[in-house]
């Protein structure tokens, strides 16, 4: 009994040939002549034979003279091959120049300016105590040297900030994203995103820019503390900034006859967010057809990580394909208990991998102090060891089965991702916040 092998497959035409590319990774070219065409034999040639627009795609590409026909055979090879993951649809390139917005938030300087005062204003927490750049802070590139992070009852800045005595509030038990092209999120390797639907946090619980703005405020042990339910700090938040006459003034030139809102301070928010780019790393200047910007062993390592599986995942301008992935990294024990991730599942979001520098320590609850222990802990995955007592190794992402990393490579890894750093973002800190309390939070 013959029956159709599922292929995926894209219709688009290179070198004037019409062409079906086939999302996977090694180069392998497939020409099936139908008129010819014998079941079980097809012609193989190397990509070497083709031209170089082909040979750069790094793509499978099957073309055909009249039709295509794909059958096989249920027999145990097709069994046995079932079951395999499809490769993803590998592709790099730099960031875009410009960044989008929503259709129901363009971007204005009146509102980027409201939205930077507001990041820096303590007036958003419960306590008055804490800031979005009391973690998110320009002097540690917009995220933060802690595991995890300490917000309300916090006091200190960076790797020295710790909790005031006595203290009831927990750690917050994620480590904190950078802000820096949080514009791009979503985007993928054809450089398409929707900023109405970017995805958020490391479980991907929120959906754009203008909706994280607002979950670190009704959090906890992020911004709202003891002193109001989660139902009642955002109607706080916007009387006290009704209450502020150069708030009211700021929300006037930012949002026209309209009110002070918590929707209209999520989206000024969101829209300083979106200024704060990192864009122009060496990397990027590389794929912008520089070829001096990297040097011979950063472009080796760039080809070792494509070579031992990291871009299956790490894909795309912003080395990230959004998606949730199962490791089973070590849990942090400062957290009293498992994190679940995505729907409890211990899958977590894919992060960039791009500005790592600013990020340390690594992974979502920061237990991984530097870039040589990730590689060695993905190694250790790659074999099937377990280092989370709470995820077995049969719930390992598919991908990881795929990585063919040793120590020989790390090097040459670390190297290429040093290409993706990029200081020269807007690190300028207001003098002082309209509310008039501590710029950042209580950071000194």
């Amino acid at each position: 009994m013959r029956t159709p092998m599922a292929f995926p497959l894209n219709f688009m035409k290179i070198d004037g040939i019409r062409t079906i590319v086939v999302r996977n990774a090694p180069i392998l070219i497939i020409l099936i002549n139908f008129m010819a065409y014998v079941p079980g034999v097809l012609h193989l040639f190397r990509s070497s034979e083709l031209s170089t627009h082909m040979k750069k795609s790094g793509l499978y590409i099957l073309t055909l003279s009249l039709a295509l026909l794909l059958v096989g055979c249920s027999d145990k090879k097709s069994e046995k091959t079932a079951g395999k993951q499809r490769g993803p649809l590998i592709s790099f390139s730099a960031l875009p120049k410009t960044v989008r917005s929503p259709k129901d938030n363009p971007a204005t300087e009146e509102k980027a300016l409201l939205g930077k005062l507001l990041f820096y204003d303590p007036i958003l927490s419960g306590n008055k105590d804490v800031a979005c750049a009391t973690c998110h802070h320009p002097n540690n590139g917009y995220a933060e040297f802690l595991d995890i992070s300490i917000g309300v009852n916090g006091k200190g800045f960076g790797s020295k900030r710790g909790f005031n005595v006595p203290n009831d509030i927990p750690f917050v038990k994620r480590n904190a994203h950078s802000v820096l092209n949080t514009a791009f999120n979503g985007i993928g390797v054809q450089n398409d995103y929707d900023p109405e639907t970017a995805p958020m946090f490391w479980d991907d619980r929120a959906k754009s820019l203008e909706k994280q703005a607002l979950e670190p405020i009704k959090a906890l042990e992020e911004m709202r503390g003891r002193g109001f339910s989660e139902t009642e700090i955002l109607d706080e938040v916007i009387e006290r900034l009704q209450a502020v006459p150069e708030y009211q003034k700021l929300f006037g030139e930012a949002f026209p006859g309209e009110e002070i809102s918590a929707e209209n301070l999520a989206k000024a928010i969101a829209a300083f967010e979106r200024t704060l780019l990192a864009n122009n790393s060496r990397f990027d200047a590389y794929m912008r057809g520089d070829p001096e910007a990297i040097s011979i062993s950063e472009k080796e390592g760039f080809e070792q990580f494509k070579k031992v599986g990291c871009a299956n995942c790490h894909n795309g301008p912003m080395f990230s394909d959004y998606k949730p992935h199962v490791l089973g990294v070590p849990e942090n024990n400062k957290l009293p208990a498992p994190d679940g991730g995505v729907s409890d599942t211990f899958a977590f979001r894919t992060p960039t991998l791009r500005n790592l520098r600013f990020t340390a320590p690594y992974m979502h609850n920061g237990s991984l102090k530097d870039l040589r222990q990730v590689l060695e802990f993905y190694e250790d995955i790659s074999f099937g060891r377990e280092r989370n007592p709470s995820v077995s190794k049969q719930h390992f992402d598919p991908f990881v089965r795929e990585l063919q990393l040793s120590v020989k490579e790390m090097s040459q890894i670390i190297s290429f991702l040093n290409t993706l750093n990029d200081a020269d973002f807007d690190k300028e800190i207001p003098v002082s916040v309209p509310s008039g309390l501590p710029v950042g939070g209580h950071i000194q």
